[in-house]
């Protein structure tokens, strides 16, 4: 119980919480970029126009943050600045997409961007190519 109640922050159980945190939302946000790669021909005329970008580039840039920064983010590869773009899509997403509708349609977005926001903050931990990497 007092390791339940401990505010005490260990080392290995906080790594294995990012670890959780990041492969997680990665998979779920790699099925959402995909899904849009596989109906790109169809979405891309519904896409939405965002500073004055064409939906089929807006959509294009989606997929970059959605499917291929969220693989690096997957395998804890450059990680922090994997996470920029996913941030900036969930953060058009849900104010812009889903105007502002924080607690009903854009909620999806926002649990993102915050997870996003902490993984920024707090790096991928040691269970990463980052870490293996860049020491």
């Amino acid at each position: 119980m007092k390791k339940l109640l401990s505010i005490a922050q260990a080392s290995a159980p906080v790594d294995l919480g990012l670890l959780v945190l990041r492969v997680g939302a990665s998979i779920f946000m790699i099925h959402h970029g995909y899904g849009k790669i596989q109906h790109f021909p169809e979405i891309q005329e519904k896409f939405m126009n965002f500073l004055g970008f064409s939906g089929s580039i807006s959509l294009c840039l989606t997929i970059f943050a959605e499917f291929f920064c969220s693989i690096l983010l997957l395998t804890g590869l450059l990680s922090r600045l994997a996470v920029i773009p996913l941030m900036i899509t969930m953060a058009v997403a849900a104010v812009m997409a889903h105007e502002g509708d924080f607690f009903g349609k854009g909620e999806p977005a926002t649990i993102y961007l915050i997870i996003y926001t902490t993984l920024l903050v707090t790096g991928p931990g040691r269970y990463s190519l980052d870490k293996v990497l860049f020491k």
